[in-house]
């Protein structure tokens, strides 16, 4: 037994509400013994994960200490009490310099709540970076509000801290993008939150919105910066290092896009000669695609269970397979089941091929009844995704079609609320705008024997109309004015067919 120990013992053992020093010892070891990923977190500081030789659980004299130790850091508390107690945490409280109580964590970060806890820490410790960085950029200003908590009610995320700067009765949003964080999300939260202050603070003119994003991360930000309204709001767009050097960037510096438009080839359906491929064409049910890219995508309302690629057909909701002739009665068997699961009438709407893609069922139906939607457009000259985006799936379909006059439109389908769907639409906006002021489409091979305008292209935000994000409208507000943007808000059951609900221009509010 290590004297300091025995010493205690002799003398009269102190209880902390209820518990001696030694019963907190043995809890505090048991439940590092029972840890598999074991840390310590104090508020407000890094973590510190724990192993073997870097920490330390003894008595100094009476006292109970806990040490932990890195390459950069040390930490001594001295441990008081247990506050609460679970599989995944332990809650102490400690004194800390100046005879302080304070607040000391250990976390099984294997288990949930302690992941929870884990990150909280982080976004504390990227808040208290964020406060630095704005002292350093507006010195003149007080920092009014400093905040890394969610705000449910106003859609505002715990994962981007925000902040309020005040100069007399001038006022500033602020908003950060955390290293590992998406910058371009950061912008949404940022609008929100500078109409949030608009609308609560009546007696100062909060005047624009600084962002601060990752060193290397700022070309998306800057794009869409570009596209907002200078008479709406004043915007400042800052980089950060990982050793904490600030510098602003003009977002005119980042007009170069990484985009690029692939040659139209659109494949002829009289080149598939197989008389069994054309009993699966011909399937109740089924759908046919022809994309610019050279292969014809056989669908059930927007689930690909097929593709045309040349003189090969393939089929499989998972794995392809070639569909020979010894096949087709397996094709069939697949239709008709997705025919079946994603009926507008089908019983079973928890089903996972029904509630499967949603967005693609919503572009089916567009494609169907697009004169719905916008019976200026030409329902033979659509093409889904073009450009493409690089990076994986956007959550967001995308349509490019031309109106009777030969103008450009976009088409961004949405079935789920999705607060981020105005700028994702904006950048696939900048990108469309940016390959037709180029003459690309029609060199391309796109829109044949159709005239193009030059003008900007027109945006359509499709969406059921209960779907629309309530902060859609703040954010449409800052658009510029040279993007003509309209929401088409369409009924419920608009698997069943579509019926148009509303159609409101910019920012406007439903009546």
């Amino acid at each position: 037994m290590p004297p300091a120990q025995r010493d205690l013992l002799k003398s009269p053992v102190k209880r902390v509400e209820g518990r001696s020093v030694l019963e907190i010892r043995a809890v505090i070891e048991s439940f590092l013994a029972n840890c598999r990923q074991p840390a310590l977190l104090e508020p407000g500081e890094d973590l510190f994960p724990l192993e073997a030789g870097n920490f330390t659980l003894e008595f100094r004299g009476s006292r109970l200490t806990i040490e932990a130790w890195d390459r950069m850091r040390n930490l001594s508390r001295r441990v008081m009490a247990i506050k609460q107690e679970s599989v995944a945490r332990l809650e102490l409280v400690v004194e800390r310099f100046g005879r302080r109580e304070g607040q000391l964590f250990l976390l099984d970060l294997t288990r949930r709540a302690g992941m929870e806890a884990s990150r909280r820490s982080a976004r504390l410790v990227f808040r208290e970076r964020f406060g630095m960085f704005l002292r350093r950029q507006f010195p003149q200003w007080k920092l009014v509000e400093l905040s890394a908590e969610a705000n449910l009610e106003f859609s505002l995320s715990p994962a981007f801290p925000r902040a309020f700067l005040r100069h007399g009765q001038h006022g500033w949003a602020a908003i950060a993008c955390p290293p590992e964080g998406d910058a371009g999300a950061a912008l949404s939260f940022g609008l929100i939150w500078l109409a949030y202050l608009r609308a609560r603070e009546r007696r100062t003119a909060v005047g624009g919105l600084a962002v601060y994003v990752p060193g290397g991360s700022e070309q998306t930000v800057a794009l869409r910066l570009l596209c907002l309204n200078p008479a709406a709001a004043q915007f400042e767009l800052f980089c950060y290092s990982p050793e904490d050097y600030v510098g602003r960037v003009d977002p005119r510096d980042h007009g170069n896009l990484d985009t690029r438009l692939e040659p139209c080839r659109p494949q002829s359906l009289e080149s598939a000669p197989a008389a069994h491929w054309q009993r699966i064409l011909s399937l109740p049910g089924v759908d046919l695609v022809s994309g610019h890219n050279g292969r014809t995508s056989l669908r059930v309302r927007g689930l690909e269970f097929a593709e045309l690629a040349g003189s090969h057909l393939l089929f499989g909701l998972s794995e392809r397979r070639p569909a020979d002739e010894q096949r087709v009665s397996e094709v069939e068997t697949v239709v008709a089941h997705l025919d079946h699961a994603r009926s507008p009438e089908a019983a079973d709407r928890e089903h996972p091929l029904y509630r499967r893609n949603p967005e693609a069922w919503l572009e089916s139906q567009v494609r169907r009844e697009l004169a719905v939607v916008d019976p200026t457009l030409l329902p033979d000259s659509v093409y889904g995704q073009v450009p493409a985006f690089a990076g994986g799936e956007r959550g967001i379909l995308d349509l490019l079609a031309v109106d009777r006059s030969g103008r450009l439109t976009i088409l961004e389908l949405k079935a789920t609320a999705d607060l981020h769907l105005p700028l994702q639409a904006l950048d696939y906006w900048i990108r469309v705008k940016w390959h037709l002021d180029r003459g690309e489409f029609s060199a391309h091979g796109y829109f044949p024997g159709i005239a193009l305008r030059p003008e900007p292209p027109r945006l359509l935000l499709v969406s059921p109309s209960l779907e629309f994000h309530p902060t859609t409208e703040a954010i449409l507000g800052f658009y510029a004015p040279a993007i003509e943007v309209e929401r088409v808000g369409l009924g419920v059951e608009w698997r069943r067919g579509l019926q148009v609900m509303f159609r409101l221009a910019g920012a406007a509010r439903p009546r």
